[in-house]
């Protein structure tokens, strides 16, 4: 029976879901995922702080109580970008990173000398997903007052179970506030935004652990020594277990959007393009370039241009015999829902390229996936990513999309479980050491088809 060895308790806190795991020996014991909604209005795009607190105490009330008596350590994996305003004690409304409302803001910010100097210093991209974005756009419409405080999710998390609102490291590098190589809120930032460190919470490392407090451990059922450890942002912790789980420092993540991450011993920015380069713990950075267009695109491909959406995937061999690499000179332009590296911006927008009577339905599916793998393939090489790459998410189920993807990157795809930000929280409470087991499921580019796509890729774009 379990119950007598330390377990650790790791909460993610994502856009669409918290999800629980009960960690022991890095092997999850128990799981759970809880719904989050977000409430759209046009450019708004925010979370209840009330609903997210009430399912963070369900979620952890509901796990046997066999394995909650063992939990020693509870981390917290949280979404980049989000913004919660606190005026005296409330706080409700919680900004996340899809709240476009500051994207002319960005615009006009971006022509300016500052811009280049704040990325330079924050390793942030300047874009409307980010709180400086954000605190830049609400001070412009004087929508706050100027003592409200500007907390996130992870500070949410933080006062709930410890009643202390502290922000990480590596979440707070996310923010563009954050100097990365002084560890602290930026001044020069701050000013321009006429805000001081006292309206936002206090900065730990990312292995910072602070006592649970006595009644929220009554209310979930846990032991009252139980200590909380602040952790990180999903993206670095889901690069970070990768890299730990297989020694590869390179990994993409397609879902509903895409993301190519590298672990890197040193800081990385290009002015021009801005990849990101957010802190993970001293001496490890987690860079790369995030799009909105991963599997949004086919998820309107199927719907909008299938025969079939229900037996879509079935038919996919079949589209890919009837057109040929390159889509019989069709190309698309991905960017359904703008996009943000390497252009940051909402205003670009997609379609077909050289689209004639002589294209059929095929040659318009095959023509979205190669689209949607080429920017991928722009992100690659804005993160500068050599060799093997760890893959996770929902794209890389179909094992035809997970060939095409290592056959247009020119990369071994390794199809990763533990590209996680929950295991990654573990391998920070651990300290756990690099391994070098490579997962058996590989996609291996096929010389052929990688030398088109090389050879597709170099005008792609220019169509």
């Amino acid at each position: 029976m379990r119950g007598s060895n330390a377990m650790f308790l790791g909460i993610d806190i994502g856009t669409t879901a918290i999800k629980f795991g009960v960690i022991e020996d890095r092997k999850i014991i128990y799981s759970q995922s809880l719904p989050i909604k977000t409430h759209s209005h046009g450019l708004k795009q925010t979370q209840s702080a009330t609903q997210i607190s009430s399912q963070l105490i369900s979620g952890v009330t509901t796990i046997p109580a066999q394995l909650k008596a063992a939990i020693t350590v509870i981390g917290f994996s949280t979404a980049m970008h989000s913004l919660m305003p606190v005026e005296g004690e409330t706080a409700e409304e919680i900004y996340i990173w899809s709240d476009n409302q500051a994207s002319q803001t960005m615009t006009a910010f971006r022509q300016t000398d500052l811009a280049a100097t704040f990325y330079e210093e924050t390793g942030t991209p300047i874009h409307a997903m980010s709180p400086f974005a954000k605190l830049a756009y609400f001070q412009t419409n004087g929508s706050y007052s100027k003592e409200t405080k500007w907390f996130g999710l992870k500070e949410l998390a933080m006062a709930l179970f410890t009643r202390q609102a502290r922000i990480d490291y590596s979440t707070a590098s996310a923010t563009g506030l954050f100097s990365l190589k002084e560890k602290q809120w930026s001044q020069k930032i701050l000013n321009y935004l006429s805000l001081s460190k006292a309206q936002l919470a206090p900065l730990c490392a990312p292995t910072d652990r602070f006592l649970i407090t006595e009644e929220m451990a009554q209310r979930c059922g846990l032991k009252p020594e139980v200590e909380v450890m602040c952790g990180a942002s999903d993206g670095c912790l889901a690069a970070y277990a990768g890299y730990i789980s297989t020694g590869i420092r390179n990994s993409l993540t397609i879902g509903t959007s895409a993301a190519v991450r590298k672990v890197s011993e040193t800081t990385v920015f290009d002015r021009q393009k801005q990849n990101f380069c957010y802190y993970l713990q001293d001496d490890l950075y987690v860079v790369g370039a995030p799009s909105n267009n991963g599997g949004c695109v086919l998820a309107w491909a199927k719907e909008t241009l299938s025969e079939d959406p229900d037996a879509f995937y079935h038919y996919l061999p079949q589209v890919m015999e009837e057109s040929p690499i390159g889509s019989n000179g069709l190309r698309f332009f991905p960017y359904l829902n703008g996009e943000r590296a390497p252009f940051w911006t909402n205003e670009i927008t997609g379609g077909f390229s050289g689209l004639t009577l002589k294209h059929n339905r095929s040659d318009m599916l095959r023509a979205v996936i190669e689209g949607m793998l080429m920017n991928i393939d722009l992100l690659k090489q804005m993160a500068q990513l050599e060799g093997a790459v760890t893959v996770s998410g929902g794209f890389f189920q179909t094992k035809l999309l997970g060939q095409m993807t290592a056959d247009v990157l020119g990369l071994t795809c390794y199809l990763s479980d533990e590209n996680e930000p929950i295991f990654g929280l573990y391998d920070l409470y651990k300290s756990s050491v690099v391994r070098q087991d490579q997962p058996d499921e590989k996609f291996v580019p096929d010389p052929q088809n990688q030398a088109l796509y090389q050879e597709l890729a170099k005008t792609y774009f220019q169509a």
